[in-house]
């Protein structure tokens, strides 16, 4: 019985250190973000020269929305060019793009990957292009977007992530990604500049150095998560990760259950693969003061946020029913309010409304999909999973680029 007691409370203390740690790293990383401004860039004087890479797989109506919304974006026509990544799509979607002053690449593989994709299209690039931009297939970006990636281009950063946004919210499951979105917005790309650490990368809305970009870009495999071994590609070289806050690309969020359990699955299983892939290289780039990949380690090692709101509450319940046994209950419930109050302060004012409180009548059931999933990740990352789109979340595009995104 004594051993029994004993090994309870070592998985107790391992899983506390965990929990517990990650509960305050959210809420430092929050709060300070709330507290303390970020400077922004000048205004830049000399204009870069883009390319725009659209990442287009199926989804043949919805490219050619979005390669339309691109072509409009307010930035000199001869600064930045277009270019659609073909991928599956039919016959006639290609020859409509085509009618359009942008570049079609075409291309066919027998696993896409849309690492792959952007490599092949980099074959196809013509000289002369400053910075590199990849969109995903529903993105469509807010006017002043390339100017505000300009001014942190040519005030020295080598990679910026933009802010992506939510840009529907016609279902419970859509609003709770687009506050998931932003949370993450908050604590691990604007709050990640307090304490010189790059901002997390995601899958689209970023901006490189062209000649950076092709490098970075040969040496990703993944099939799953590039935008995250991207990530620590760039941190390993020592190359910050800047985050323009204004510049606004606008996504579309997940509205079905079934979708969202999909995406997520092939989310975590990139996480969990990278993690393995490069996790042992932390301890040798901590000796040589690189701390930034390290935390990009540990971001890497992290649950979803989601999974935190359920997993606290059930440990400080459960150390309250067996006293003696770990950390004492007082610890967890100060570890559960930490982390609450770090995710409850990341969420921006604009989304404390009714469609909030309705959408939180949905946090159980993904949280048990979410925790689900963890046991059903195996051959997940070994295979494209596509994330479909809802064709009516395309209606709800923001009013200040509707007007601009029309085709």
């Amino acid at each position: 019985m004594e051993i029994i007691k004993l090994l309870a409370s070592i998985v107790a203390i391992v899983l506390f250190i965990y929990l517990g740690v990650y509960s305050l790293y959210l809420f430092v990383f929050s709060v300070l973000g709330k507290l303390i401004p970020i400077k922004q860039p000048p205004v830049a004087t000399k204009l870069s020269n883009f390319i725009l890479y659209i990442c287009a797989y199926k989804e043949d109506e919805i490219i050619l929305n979005s390669a339309a919304a691109a072509l409009t974006i307010d930035y000199p026509k001869d600064k930045f060019h277009v270019c659609v990544i073909a991928d599956s799509l039919k016959p006639e979607t290609i020859a409509k793009l085509k009618e359009m002053p942008l570049q079609v690449v075409e291309v066919v593989f027998e696993t896409s990957t849309k690492s792959k994709a952007l490599n092949k299209a980099i074959e196809n690039t013509a000289a002369g292009f400053d910075v590199a931009v990849v969109f995903d297939i529903d993105n469509i970006a807010a006017p002043d977007y390339l100017y505000e990636l300009n001014n942190y281009m040519q005030a020295g950063n080598k990679v910026v992530q933009g802010h992506r946004v939510a840009k529907n919210s016609n279902t419970q499951v859509a609003v709770l990604d687009a506050v998931s979105e932003e949370v993450n917005n908050h604590i691990f790309r604007k709050s990640q500049q307090l304490f010189k650490f790059s901002a997390a990368i995601i899958g689209s809305g970023m901006a490189l150095e062209y000649q950076l970009f092709v490098n970075v870009m040969s040496r990703i495999d993944a099939v799953g998560g590039f935008d995250k071994e991207m990530g620590l590609l760039l941190t390993k070289d020592k190359i910050h990760v800047a985050y323009a806050e204004k510049a606004y690309i606008y996504d579309e969020k997940v509205s079905n259950p079934a979708v969202f359990e999909k995406q997520r699955k092939r989310w975590l299983s990139a996480q969990f693969n990278l993690l393995k892939k490069y996790g042992a290289t932390a301890p040798a780039q901590f000796f040589r003061g690189n701390f930034d990949y390290v935390n990009e380690i540990y971001q890497m090692a992290i649950l979803p946020r989601v999974l935190m709101l359920g997993l606290m509450p059930v440990m400080l319940f459960i150390s309250f029913l067996t006293p003696g046994i770990g950390p004492d209950w007082h610890l967890w419930l100060y570890a559960t309010i930490a982390c609450y109050l770090g995710i409850i302060v990341a969420i921006p004012t604009s989304f404390y409304n009714g469609k909030l409180l309705e959408a939180m009548l949905k946090l159980p059931l993904i949280f048990i999909t979410m925790f689900l999933l963890l046991f059903k990740l195996k051959g997940a990352n070994k295979k494209f999973i596509h994330t479909p789109h809802d064709h009516a979340a395309q209606d709800t595009v923001p009013e200040q680029v509707k007007d601009q995104a029309s085709v």
